[in-house]
């Protein structure tokens, strides 16, 4: 069953890589609008002119510094900033520093990218969930498909959002969807 989840959670993330590896040509030399660093997929792409992405305002905020780093060891990149549209359930530092002493650490070794890939994957849902549209869900109590192949629940108390048991803090619009500030990590209960 791991063996499976693996391979389900590797191809999924595979099919947001992209193989592209030359950036554009610029007729115009007075501003340079994209560069891509050498041997990267789409994560690797400076664009100064767009929106900001995911993972780009991820990077911009020290409160996402631990979820950063994670992927970054997890070496999900270019699932973050892939087009998308993705929903993305960012835990704080201080969600990460509620785990088990040694936990984040353990997990960014090299050794247990698999696990590390499996949790960061289960805060990822591969659709466009708005506040609104949670507030939808969860009136209609529905379960949100993460891109773990798990489901987490959708509860509205006292008129506040909860996903998978954690209260959404604040949202975000990126270019490719949506953060939802959360302070728990969403480890799937396996």
């Amino acid at each position: 069953m791991r063996t499976r989840i693996f391979f389900m959670t590797m191809i999924f993330l595979l099919s947001f890589v992209s193989c592209k590896k030359e950036a554009p040509k610029q007729e115009d030399n007075s501003t340079t609008v994209t560069e891509e660093k050498p041997n990267s997929g789409q994560s690797g792409v400076e664009d100064s002119e767009s929106d900001a992405n995911a993972l780009q305002v991820a990077k911009s905020i020290e409160d996402f510094s631990t979820l950063v780093a994670a992927i970054e060891a997890a070496g999900v990149e270019d699932a973050v900033v892939n087009a998308g549209p993705l929903t993305i359930f960012a835990p704080l530092n201080s969600a990460f520093a509620k785990l088990p002493e040694g936990t984040v650490e353990s997990l960014v070794q090299p050794e247990n990218k698999a696990t590390l890939t499996f949790i960061l994957i289960n805060h990822v849902a591969p659709a466009n969930y708005p506040i609104k549209q949670l507030k939808k869900e969860a009136r209609k109590e529905r379960k949100l498909y993460m891109a773990s192949g798990k489901y987490l629940v959708v509860e509205n108390k006292d008129g506040d959002i909860y996903v998978g048991g954690t209260k959404i803090l604040k949202t975000v619009q990126v270019s490719n969807g949506w953060i939802h500030v959360v302070d728990d990590v969403l480890v799937p209960a396996e």
